[in-house]
């Protein structure tokens, strides 16, 4: 394989443009370019052409999964799993997931404990917390210590009744409320305490299964 092209400046992203001469293109990162030595001319073997192959593609997981935790905390199982639909090799993907966990910037224990403090200065609800954990794959072993102090959210849930409700007697605006409070993962029964704390009418809500 012989390198036809190969541009000098780095795209957006800061890959370099390869061209070789049976019309295959590649964009390696710089790391790439340097540890091979490539220039435009140059010979590769069948050998030195697979090494490259899989160097860009190691190197680029391991780019792109720095790209994506940065921009949000990821679980090990999210982050693979979105690397792979971003087009990464399977085995790299893993291997970056790997990787980062050495670097301890992927941790799932330390994620749960984010996601719930989150959903706790939000105001939301147990049942919540435990949908966005699902949601970003957080491995169940890790659920039960985050969750574990989660606390009582009777007062929020009042003061959210009371920026909403302006007629506790309008059966309509109630329920707008309190269906609202069961999107935020509010339980029934936690929602009941919050409206007898109010003195509210909560006869017609159902109990929880």
């Amino acid at each position: 394989m012989k390198i036809e092209h190969l541009k000098t400046t780095p795209d957006r992203a800061g890959r370099y443009f390869v061209q070789f001469d049976d019309g295959t293109v590649m964009r390696l990162y710089r790391q790439t370019v340097e540890d091979f030595a490539l220039y435009s001319g140059m010979e590769l073997s069948q050998e030195q052409y697979r090494e490259l192959v899989q160097n860009a593609q190691k190197i680029s997981a391991r780019m792109r999964a720095v790209r994506i935790v940065s921009a949000s905390g990821v679980s090990r199982k999210e982050l693979e799993s979105r690397l792979v639909q971003k087009g990464e090799n399977p085995g790299q993907a893993k291997q970056a997931v790997q990787w980062l966990e050495e670097l301890h910037l992927v941790d799932d224990a330390k994620l749960a404990e984010q996601i719930v403090h989150s959903c706790i200065s939000k105001g939301y609800g147990l049942a919540r917390a435990k949908q966005m954990l699902y949601e970003k794959r957080v491995p169940k072993e890790y659920w039960d210590a985050a969750l574990a102090d989660y606390p009582e959210q009777t007062e929020k849930i009042a003061a959210f009744l009371k920026m909403r409700i302006d007629d506790p007697t309008n059966q309509r605006e109630v329920k707008r409320a309190v269906d609202a409070l069961l999107r935020r993962g509010h339980s029934y029964h936690a929602i009941r305490e919050a409206l007898n704390e109010l003195s509210f009418d909560s006869e017609d809500l159902p109990e929880d299964e």
